[in-house]
């Protein structure tokens, strides 16, 4: 690669050269789902975003120097009702498990779909309790953390001003936030800024046997972990008390990382948890902000499998495309219009590599996504003249785009669909060449019109 990789770190809001801890160890830690519900497209872009880092560090690296970290929260107040609501006649355990099984599941098909790679491990919070209680032991006995009863039972919280600079990642001033926080709803803590790192739970509630040392004296609490000190935990069993890179969305950097920062660097006694922060964008659909109320939310699931958005299914390399078509800093604005724009360039990216061996991954696209994981500049260039379709093969592969499937062994629908695409663009002549390529490989296409609606639809036979 001509240029070093640089990446963007939130930590020092600048983009600089990136020099792993360990070369033949790179570690990167992302937070991944919390699993009491379908993960939503807005889930998709981080999962998409740090698959394409992952890959590009293996390509710097080599397949076996690095390890990449995702974890399952399994722990969460959110799936406790959810369990609550779904599973009425089951006891709470029981419950528990079939939701968290079922949307575990449904999001290892569902990111599959989008073509990501496994991860190198994929922890659970529920496998890391004894970590949690070990981790949480440490920050009481340094000074970083006390027991208060608080209105649902006793709670372990962390001292937030015992942290010096906290507050470094997101920029958040202390005092600011004692300005404006709720003092007398929680005047079980020390400060208002103090966060849970272990909560009593209710006889109807998951829980484990929390038992702490306090001034000599053992406290016992059965309950369940806060959220942060899950990925605090996990990232350092399997990735060291400091590593190479934490990613997530930007809505995570206030308070889960920040908090991540205070209870690791406290527990032991480092500066640094992870040498860069990256954070990816928001994402929007058709211009507003993603809600159930404005009719907008939608699931990876509902864009694969059912016709709920832009009234057909969607292709999932075309949605991590159409993902890949902006800069991961930037927000997204995720629409019909984008996703046919993604699925046109499919098209065309597919036409130029048909046929062709791979190759390996030219210089001049090695520097393009080496600034920054600049994807949009990369894409450009895969659609520029003059590269040649082995190049273009090994320059998909990165990105994590298949260019090679033969049209008849692969799925001849979504081709037909980014005819029809083509063919509301009015774009004859690309339409015309995917119904010959169809056609080469002995899929006849027919053209109808709906009884109902007068549109265009197309049903296709293989030619016997």
């Amino acid at each position: 690669m001509g240029g070093a990789l640089k990446l963007y770190n939130t930590l020092t809001r600048e983009k600089q050269a990136f020099a792993p801890i360990d070369p033949d160890n790179v570690r990167m830690y992302v937070c991944g789902p919390t699993v009491y519900d379908f993960a939503h497209i807005g889930n998709a872009r981080p999962v998409i975003v740090f698959d394409v880092l992952y890959r590009l560090l293996r390509h710097l690296y080599g397949d076996n120097h690095v390890t990449y970290v995702r974890n399952i929260t399994d722990v969460d107040d959110k799936i406790n009702a959810r369990a609550k609501r779904d599973y009425p006649d089951l006891p709470l355990n029981e419950a528990i498990r079939a939701v968290t099984e079922k949307t575990a599941d449904q999001f290892h098909s569902d990111v599959a779909a989008l073509g990501v790679l496994q991860p190198t491990v994929e922890p659970r919070a529920t496998e890391h309790i004894d970590g949690m209680v070990a981790m949480i032991q440490r920050l009481l006995e340094k000074g970083n953390a006390y027991v208060a009863e608080g209105p649902e039972g006793k709670e372990v919280l962390f001292d937030v001003p015992s942290m010096p600079d906290y507050g470094r990642l997101s920029r958040r001033n202390l005092d600011d936030q004692q300005a404006g926080a709720r003092i007398a709803v929680e005047s079980h803590k020390k400060n208002p800024a103090d966060f849970v790192l272990w909560k009593e739970s209710d006889a109807d509630e998951p829980g484990w046997e929390g038992v702490f040392s306090v001034d000599g004296s053992p406290v016992a609490i059965h309950g369940r972990p806060g959220w942060h000190i899950e990925c605090s935990v996990m990232s350092e069993k399997h990735l060291g008390e400091t590593f190479d890179i934490h990613g997530g969305g930007l809505d995570l950097i206030f308070p889960h990382h920040e908090n991540e920062i205070a209870q690791s660097c406290s527990a032991h006694g480092n500066h640094v948890m992870a040498n860069v922060w990256m954070h990816n964008g928001f994402v929007q659909v058709e211009g507003r902000k993603m809600s159930k109320s404005e009719g907008n939310f939608f699931t990876i699931h509902e864009l694969l499998e059912t016709e709920n958005f832009g009234g057909r299914k969607w292709p999932g390399e075309v949605l991590r495309l159409a993902m890949l078509m902006t800069h991961y800093r930037e927000p997204i604005d995720f629409s019909v219009k984008r996703l046919e724009e993604a699925e046109n360039i499919l098209v065309k990216l597919r036409r130029k590599a048909e046929g062709a061996e791979a190759g390996i991954l030219s210089e001049s696209f090695a520097d393009a996504i080496a600034d920054d994981l600049n994807t949009p500049d990369y894409i450009g260039h895969m659609l520029s003249g003059g590269v040649t379709a082995p190049d273009l093969l090994a320059a998909g592969d990165l990105l994590g785009l298949n260019l090679r499937p033969k049209l008849a062994d692969f799925d001849v629908q979504s081709f037909v669909d980014q005819r029809l695409a083509l063919i509301r663009e009015k774009n004859w002549a690309e339409a015309d060449r995917i119904r010959d390529q169809l056609a080469e490989k002995g899929i006849l296409l027919k053209d109808a019109k709906d009884k109902e609606t007068g549109e265009r639809i197309t049903t296709w036979e293989v030619q016997r």
